[in-house]
């Protein structure tokens, strides 16, 4: 880096950037998908629909939530919204711990290459 180059951005910045930006693209896309769904519940928009809610059914199966939910569901004690909701925030939970990893990951490689003057700097 020269003298007269910027700086980078604080990497808290960048990762909290980066993440809010996916987290509004995928509730935009999930909101768009919910939508179509409704008015036009196609197979290509059902299979849409089950992939997006993929990685957060997926997260909420490993802590062991899942069946809960379902079962909450099912007997009428969550509605659908409520589901929505869940499965929302579980994403945006994944994003942003994704989002994290990838920064300190990113923060490391960067301090090992600079530290050794590699030609990435």
């Amino acid at each position: 880096m020269t003298a007269d180059s910027p700086a980078p951005p604080p990497l808290l910045r960048l990762v909290v950037g980066n993440a809010l930006a996916l987290a509004a693209g995928y509730l935009a896309l999930g909101l768009l998908v919910e939508t179509v769904r409704r008015f036009y519940p196609a197979r290509t928009v059902l299979t849409v629909s089950f992939a997006l809610d993929a990685l957060p059914a997926r997260v909420l199966s490993i802590l062991g939530l899942l069946e809960p939910l379902r079962e909450a569901y099912l007997a009428g004690r969550l509605n659908e919204a409520g589901l929505r909701a869940v499965f929302g925030c579980t994403a945006l939970a994944v994003i942003f711990l994704l989002a994290t990893v990838l920064g300190l990951v990113t923060a490391w490689v960067r301090r090992f290459f600079h530290g050794r003057g590699a030609p990435f700097s």
